[in-house]
């Protein structure tokens, strides 16, 4: 039984020493929020179908009116894609409340909305070509003192629907 003991601690112990696994990098204009540990959205984009163009993650605050009305967002983060894995993108908030976070993949970095273009909002709602802007209470998050990660699945038109890419 000491021996077993004695492994055990030997183990803890070198547990100890090994290096913390690195954490993401954040993205963008308010990266720097988030290494902080600002109040502020960490938004881990994922499911890509192509790895080029541009993202757009956008912040809408706790309004109905103002999610995804000209003009009214919070703020906009542009950022080309990167190469492969998710893309953490940080964006600053003005103070822990309830906002709504959208994403656009612009595949081809044109700046305009497309048929191929993708996108997705906190939450991750069920969206159709009949209701590409989900509803408010289905997308909205609070936030917060800190850091608050938010996972933001893309989805992409495929033929008369809109979902994920398929997992291959």
């Amino acid at each position: 039984m000491a021996k077993v003991w004695a492994v055990g601690l030997g183990m803890v112990a070198f547990l100890a020493m090994a290096p913390a696994p690195a954490m993401a990098t954040a993205l963008g204009a308010d990266a720097g929020a988030c290494e902080r540990g600002e109040t502020a959205f960490l938004v881990r984009v994922d499911g890509f179908k192509t790895r080029t163009g541009m993202l757009r993650v956008q912040l809408y605050g706790d309004n109905p009116a103002d999610f995804l009305a000209k003009g009214r967002k919070l703020r906009r983060i542009d950022l080309p894609v990167t190469r492969s894995g998710r893309m953490d993108v940080c964006i600053a908030l003005p103070t822990p409340g309830t906002y709504v976070v959208a994403v656009r993949h612009d595949l081809d970095g044109d700046g305009k909305s497309g048929w191929s273009d993708g996108g997705g909002f906190s939450r991750n709602p069920r969206l159709s070509l009949l209701r590409l802007k989900p509803e408010f209470r289905d997308v909205v998050v609070r936030a917060g003192a800190g850091v608050s990660p938010v996972d933001v699945q893309l989805q992409y038109r495929r033929g008369l629907s809109i979902g994920p890419v398929a997992a291959g």
